[in-house]
């Protein structure tokens, strides 16, 4: 880690990952320091990118966002710049709203959530499986959520 935090920043942390909405004033009570020097602090995370943006977490059922899936891609690497092509291809399909590069069965973990079945079969047969990169798609369908946290795992003490 190459920013120095102190108990006081770790504990901002803690606290805005869990609301953001939070106001300052009630900031500053909770972590014992008054407003001014409290807003300094989180000024001072916001500059050095510790703390990335604010954001308001929608529930994805609430607005018909029903199946969540996980496809473990495999790429064809015998194409050429296949690795590039491939990120540029998924960057443009909204319904992929996470992917990371893994290791083991496949190269890469896609996060997709579509409205429903239908949606998503149309995705995966008329979007993923058509790009000319990928040899293999494995699909996980998710039946339901058993822990989701916001709070990175961190010793905030």
């Amino acid at each position: 880690m190459s920013e120095k935090l102190d108990k006081i920043d770790l504990k901002i942390l803690k606290i805005l990952q869990e609301n953001s909405k939070i106001t300052n004033l009630e900031l500053s009570k909770q972590i014992g320091l008054s407003p001014a020097p409290t807003l300094e602090r989180v000024k001072k995370l916001e500059t050095t990118d510790i703390i990335q943006s604010y954001h308001a977490k929608v529930n994805a059922e609430k607005i018909g966002l029903n199946v969540r899936t996980f496809v473990l891609v495999s790429l064809a690497w015998s194409k050429e710049n296949a690795l590039e092509n491939f990120i540029d291809k998924i960057s443009k399909i909204s319904e992929v709203v996470e992917a990371y590069i893994v290791t083991g069965d496949g190269d890469f973990l896609l996060k997709i959530i579509t409205k429903d079945i239908p949606s998503y079969e149309q995705l995966l047969f008329k979007k993923l499986s058509q790009i000319e990169e990928v040899e293999r798609l494995k699909t996980f369908m998710t039946l339901s959520k058993v822990k989701k946290t916001k709070l990175l795992p961190f010793d905030y003490d």
